[in-house]
């Protein structure tokens, strides 16, 4: 067979042989370079004073020491000159951590707008990308952008997705981008004349010890859930553009939502405000919040039919744990009972405090691990086994069942079958009436509780519920 000469070569295959390799690689590094050409670019998204939310002091409750904290950069940045003139300088960098849903976004917004300064928010996530210095470049222009601008307040939110310790990155975009942070937040290279960084972070143990040092964040700022009064001011806040009945007691509500955060409470009333629409009413009544309050904490309304038998068994169940609740002196006060099924629980028991209360002593714990068992120690009597179901009282007292403390476990299991077993008939009693009415509440419970003494002054502690569960590993709303 003859082959044809090919631009010099003997025949093409020589030539595909010697050149396709080098067409390969020059096609790569085009490609390469068009995707970082067209890559998609973050800018630091600029919110004017003018044109920010209103977000101020008044709108924020619950969160006093941290708006005292912050009231001091406001101060500063309203008169700067004021305070340089004393030698004073503003704190380079302000760190908001604390649970999710506390207000640590709203707090820096409301800086921004009582100070007037000039908003850039970004989120950490964003700065992170595939290609290494991506994120160190976003970040030399967010803080050029605020240099520009000042006095100016640059916002990070969810600090945590680029300020974790170094040296597990295996990319190393990460910590390029943290060590780019930490410059621009030292200041070395350029002047921050003016320029204030906040951050929030729900995970303060898993930032790098670089960034918490004094010098970058001169301040943390823990935003801890609002006590009873906080919750009462948070609950007039998203509640005042409501129309209300007359019925509606925002200080009974903030008593019954103990360990709750802002965000939560302001669902409470959006889903108030929607049963009230649902219904057809034109004022929102207490019946709403309450209505409100079972949904965030215990989720939504299944359609889950049971049989007869599961609903006995979680008649009982539940009973268990009211019962153990109303007989034990250091446990909250039972508020409503329900065997309708909720998300994933097929009943739950809401324990409601009186009060906050941030200690518990070593009998408290074990008579609130005796309430947990109840449910299951009711089963264990009446039915001489114990469900697959479970509850996420079963989950709680699981993580902690190990060769050094499984005998407290034992122990309040033990106790609780005895206080169920000598007061058979009051669980006969609230099993009895839950099949008849699904859901009971404090004044049913008092009715069948009516002749039993209280064993102890009682000692409230914290919102609890305790939930009957499909799957025990993953119970909805609050566990205990």
């Amino acid at each position: 067979m003859i082959h044809a000469a090919f631009l010099g070569y003997p025949d093409v295959y020589s030539w595909l042989h010697d050149w396709l390799p080098i067409i390969f690689m020059g096609l790569l590094v085009v490609g390469v370079f068009a995707l970082m050409r067209f890559m998609p670019r973050t800018r630091p998204s600029q919110i004017k004073p003018d044109a920010a939310p209103s977000i101020g002091w008044a709108e924020i409750a619950g969160a006093d020491e941290a708006k005292e904290e912050l009231r001091e950069v406001v101060d500063y940045l309203r008169d700067a000159k004021r305070f340089r003139e004393l030698g004073a300088k503003v704190p380079k960098g302000i760190l908001l951590h604390g649970p999710p849903g506390t207000g640590k976004t709203l707090l820096a917004k409301a800086v921004a707008h009582e100070s007037g300064a000039t908003f850039f928010s970004q989120s950490a996530a964003s700065f992170v990308e595939m290609f290494v210095g991506v994120g160190a470049a976003r970040i030399r222009r967010l803080f050029k952008a605020a240099r520009k601008k000042a006095p100016a307040i640059v916002f990070i939110d969810e600090l945590d997705a680029v300020g974790g310790h170094r040296g597990h990155d295996v990319s190393g975009e990460r910590d390029q981008t943290l060590n780019q942070l930490l410059v621009e937040l030292d200041g070395f290279t350029t002047s921050r004349k003016d320029v204030v960084v906040i951050a929030a972070s729900n995970l303060l143990e898993k930032l790098d010890p670089a960034l918490l040092r004094p010098g970058r964040f001169d301040r943390q700022i823990f935003v801890s859930p609002p006590d009873v009064v906080g919750r009462e001011r948070i609950l007039h806040v998203h509640s005042r553009n409501k129309p209300l009945g007359a019925d509606v007691d925002l200080k009974l509500l903030a008593r019954q939502t103990s360990g709750l955060t802002g965000a939560d409470l302001a669902n409470i009333c959006n889903e108030a405000a929607i049963f009230a629409g649902r219904r057809g009413g034109d004022q929102v009544e207490m019946a709403d919040f309450d209505h409100g309050l079972e949904r965030v904490v215990a989720g939504m309304q299944s359609r889950r039919a049971l049989t007869d038998h599961e609903k006995r068994v979680v008649a009982y169940h539940e009973g268990g744990h009211a019962l153990c609740g109303e007989l034990l002196p250091s446990v909250d006060r039972v508020h409503r009972i329900s065997i309708v099924p909720r998300g994933r629980a097929l009943g739950y028991t809401l324990n409601l405090p009186e009060e906050d209360r941030y200690l518990k002593t070593r009998e408290e714990l074990i008579d609130f691990m005796t309430m947990l068992l109840g449910g299951r120690a009711a089963e264990q009597l009446v039915f001489g086994s114990i469900t697959t179901g479970g509850d996420s009282a079963a989950e709680a007292t699981r993580r902690v069942r190990d060769e050094e403390v499984s005998h407290l476990a034992d122990a309040a299991f033990r106790s609780a079958l005895a206080l169920i077993d000598a007061h058979r008939a009051h669980l006969d009693a609230l099993a009895t009436t839950l099949l008849e009415n699904e859901v009971l509440e404090r004044e049913d419970i008092e009715r069948v509780m009516g002749d039993v003494p209280p064993a102890a002054p009682r000692r409230m502690g914290e919102l609890s519920v305790v939930a009957t569960a499909l799957n025990p590993a993953r119970p909805p709303g609050r566990e205990s």
